[in-house]
C-alpha cells in the first residue's frame, strides 16, 4: 500500500510543475552563475594588482557585455533580463545603506569646517566643470543632459577612498578624517543635486518649466527629508533595535535593519526622491552601539551581518553596469575625446577640495582622496539611463559609455596617487 501511494503521489506532484511551462527563473539563475564567477575572478585579479575589487567587477562586466564584438552574443540576454536588473537595483539600495552605516551622524557633525569647505568645493567645482564640458562638447544635447553630466561628476566614492587609506595605514591621520567626512557630506550634497536634476526633468516631461521657486522646493524637500529621517531615526532606530533584541529568532538584527532601510527608501520614492536617498539616510542613523544587546550575547555586528548581502547583490550591479558599456561606440573618436575631457574635469574638480582643507594638512592628499567616483558615479549614470524627455533618454548609451570610462579612470588613479601624496611633505 505504501508503494502504491508513493507512485500515485509522484505524478500528482510532477504533472502540475511540468504543466506550468518554462521556469522564468532559469535565465536569471544562469546569469547569476556567470556574474558571480567573473566578479570573483576579476575582483581577485584587481586586488592582486593593488586596485579595489569593484574595479575588476566593472571591467569584467565591460568584457562580458562586448563579447558580441568577437562574434559571441550568448550572454547578451543578461543586459536586459528583468530579474537581473531587479537584483541590481536591490544591490544599489543595500550598498548605499552600508555606506550610511559606515558613516554616522556624529561623524558628520564632528568633521569641522575644513571638511565642510572641502566638500562644498568638491561639489560646486565638478558641477561647474561638468556643465561646461556638456555645453562645449554636446551643444545640441540641451541643458537637461548638461545638468545630469554635471551631477554625475559631483559624486565621490567614500568606500574606495576609505579602503585605500586603510591599506596605506593612514586611516587615522588628519587628512583621512577630512577626506572621509568631506566624502560623506559630498554624498549627501550629490544626492540633493540628483534630486533637483531629476525633478527638473520630471517637470519637463509634463510640459512645464520648473522655475527657481520650484527648484528651491525640491532642494527643501530633499534636505528636509534627510534631516527629518535623520532626526527621527536617531531617536527611533536605537529603540527599535533594542526592542528587537528581545526576539529569539536568529537574524532578527539584520531583518529589522533591512526593514528600516527599505521603508525609508520607499518613503523617499513616494515623495519624489530617489530611493537611494532613503537607504543612505537609514544607514546613517544606525550605529554599532545600537546593536550592543546583540553583540553582547555573541551575535555578529551589523557590519558583519550586511557583508554577505553586499557580496551577494552588489557585484550584480557592478557587472551589469559594465555590461551596458558599448565599446563599439569608441570607434567614434569623439566619444573617446568626451571620455577624456570628462575624466580631466572630474579629476580637477575634486582636486579643488584640497584647497578647503587648510594649510596645516596635506592638501594634495585631501584632493586626491576625493577623486574616485566608483559606485556612486555609476549609480547616478544608471539613473540617467532610465530618465527620458519626450521619449529620448537623458543619458544615451554613448554618453553612458564615456561616463563609465571616467569612473574607471578616477578609480584606477586614486590608489597610486594617494600613496604618492602621503609620501611627500604637506602642501
Amino acid at each position: 500500500m505504501a508503494r502504491l501511494r508513493r507512485h500515485r503521489f509522484v505524478p500528482f506532484l510532477v504533472l502540475p510543475l511540468a504543466a506550468a511551462g518554462p521556469d522564468p527563473s532559469a535565465p536569471v539563475i544562469l546569469a547569476l552563475a556567470v556574474i558571480y564567477l567573473v566578479a570573483l575572478l576579476a575582483g581577485e585579479l584587481s586586488v592582486r594588482l593593488g586596485q579595489p575589487a569593484v574595479l575588476g567587477e566593472l571591467l569584467a562586466g565591460v568584457a562580458l557585455g562586448n563579447l558580441g564584438l568577437l562574434g559571441f552574443g550568448g550572454l547578451d540576454f543578461i543586459k536586459t533580463e528583468p530579474g537581473v536588473d531587479l537584483l541590481a537595483r536591490i544591490g544599489v539600495l543595500i550598498l548605499l545603506f552600508e555606506v550610511g552605516v559606515e558613516s554616522t551622524v556624529r561623524q558628520m557633525l564632528s568633521v569641522g569646517t575644513r571638511a565642510l569647505a572641502a566638500a562644498l568645493l568638491g561639489v560646486v567645482t565638478p558641477f561647474a566643470l561638468g556643465w561646461l564640458v556638456g555645453w562645449w562638447w554636446l551643444p545640441d544635447a540641451g541643458p537637461f543632459v548638461h545638468a545630469f553630466i554635471a551631477a554625475t561628476l559631483t559624486a565621490t566614492s567614500v568606500g574606495i577612498t576609505a579602503r585605500v587609506l586603510k591599506d596605506l595605514g593612514t586611516s587615522q591621520s588628519a587628512e583621512a578624517k577630512i577626506i572621509v567626512g568631506a566624502a560623506v557630506i559630498d554624498d549627501v550634497l550629490g544626492l540633493v543635486v540628483l534630486a533637483v536634476v531629476t525633478g527638473v526633468i520630471a517637470a519637463a516631461n509634463t510640459g512645464t518649466a520648473m522655475g527657481y521657486g520650484a527648484m528651491g522646493l525640491v532642494v527643501v524637500k530633499s534636505v528636509g527629508f534627510l534631516v527629518a529621517a535623520t532626526v527621527i531615526g536617531v531617536w527611533l532606530a536605537p529603540r527599535v533595535v533594542a526592542r528587537s533584541a528581545r526576539l529569539r529568532t536568529k537574524g532578527a538584527a539584520l531583518a529589522v535593519s533591512l526593514v528600516l532601510c527599505f521603508v525609508t527608501a520607499y518613503l523617499a520614492y513616494q515623495i519624489g526622491l530617489a530611493a537611494i536617498i532613503g537607504a543612505f539616510a537609514a544607514g546613517l542613523v544606525l550605529e554599532s552601539a545600537h546593536y550592543s544587546p546583540y553583540t553582547s550575547r555573541g551575535d555578529q555586528s551589523i557590519e558583519d551581518l550586511l557583508h554577505p548581502l553586499v557580496q551577494a547583490f552588489v557585484p550584480v550591479f557592478f557587472v551589469l553596469m559594465g555590461m551596458r558599456t558599448d565599446l563599439s561606440s569608441f570607434a567614434d573618436l569623439g566619444v573617446l575625446g568626451l571620455a577624456g575631457v570628462l575624466s580631466v574635469a572630474a579629476i580637477i574638480g575634486k582636486l579643488s577640495s584640497g584647497l578647503g582643507a587648510g594649510a596645516a594638512v596635506n592638501r594634495w592628499a585631501v584632493g586626491i582622496g576625493m577623486v574616485p567616483r566608483g559606485e556612486v558615479g555609476l549609480i547616478f549614470a544608471n539613473i540617467g539611463l532610465g530618465l527620458s524627455i519626450g521619449g529620448v533618454a537623458v543619458i544615451s548609451p554613448t554618453l553612458y559609455s564615456a561616463i563609465v570610462v571616467m569612473v574607471i579612470v578616477t578609480t584606477m588613479i586614486t590608489p597610486p596617487a594617494l600613496k604618492w601624496a602621503f609620501g611627500r611633505r604637506p602642501a
